[in-house]
């Protein structure tokens, strides 16, 4: 695993942390992958798959080493992320990049092209969870304002539970999702309790703002970045995926299918175990198609 080095970076309103990994290859452009609210330490894999690039991960605003300012609102929109993201490349003074962005990453990314279009040379936008643009979107969004709206009444346990089920719904959202019976905490091995705590960086501070952002298409359009959007072929049935193939037929692009799932780049980060060999190669085909 190539050696990285940590630094700081100051934004509005946020202090953000990057680490850079050198590569040994002649290719100039760095190579971006980007989560939200999932930290850095999710590419560990995926990034050793890259060692002749210069790879670039971080942590957004509010997550892991990156801290909001005092005072700063808890809940953070894509737009924020967008602007963090800008200034990241600016500093990096390495022209556009090519940018991997994985869910929340995904929908950042997306409004980072279209508020500040000529940083990014490629963009792969894997399964935004953008839900207002799949075809029960009304259903969808109302289901993810539920899972916000459980967590800040009954806590990080019961708001999980929640999410864990919807992530992992097959097909359209049905009208009636608040009301449906939800798995208990502990069935997903969550605690029952409540610490009393709401910012959390999942379903307090990013829930409400990654689902219902709603991408400028004519924008990302209208962009010079070349811009793939991808999505798992074994969630092809879930929110985030179809979400993907959503966006996907209104830049009039074709989906591109990845190895695995929402987390098919993951090599046993978090306890997840994708396909990460298989990912990096279509990864790596799709940005030098």
């Amino acid at each position: 695993m190539a050696e990285f080095t940590t630094r700081t970076l100051e934004t509005a309103g946020a202090t953000l942390r990057y680490d850079v990994r050198p590569g040994t290859g002649t290719d100039p452009r760095p190579l971006l992958l980007v989560g939200s609210p999932m930290d850095a330490t999710g590419f560990t894999t995926l990034a050793s798959h890259f060692t002749d690039r210069t790879v670039v991960t971080y942590d957004p605003r509010g997550v892991g080493r990156s801290v909001t300012a005092e005072g700063a609102p808890v809940e953070i929109l894509p737009e924020e992320h967008a602007d963090d993201l800008a200034r990241l490349i600016e500093e990096l003074a390495a022209g556009p990049v090519d940018l991997f962005a994985s869910s929340g990453g995904a929908v950042n990314s997306l409004a980072l092209v279209a508020r500040h279009p000529g940083l990014v040379h490629t963009l792969v936008a894997h399964e935004p969870p953008a839900a207002g643009l799949v075809p029960d979107g009304a259903e969808a969004l109302a289901a993810c304002a539920d899972v916000h709206a459980t967590y800040l009444r009954d806590g990080w346990g019961a708001g999980m539970a929640k999410f864990i089920s919807l992530v992992g719904h097959q097909g359209p959202i049905p009208a009636d999702w608040a009301a449906l019976p939800v798995p208990s905490p502990d069935t997903f091995g969550l605690p029952t309790g409540d610490d009393g705590r709401r910012d959390d960086p999942l379903l307090g501070r990013n829930m409400r703002g990654c689902t219902g952002y709603d991408p400028d298409v004519e924008a990302l359009k209208g962009a010079a970045t070349r811009i793939v959007v991808a999505a798992g072929e074994e969630s092809r049935n879930e929110l985030a995926a179809r979400a993907a193939a959503a966006l996907a037929d209104r830049l009039g692009t074709p989906l591109a299918v990845f190895p695995s799932n929402h987390g098919g780049f993951l090599g046993g980060e978090f306890g997840q175990q994708g396909a990460p060999e298989e990912f990096a190669k279509t990864l790596r085909a799709v940005l030098e198609a």
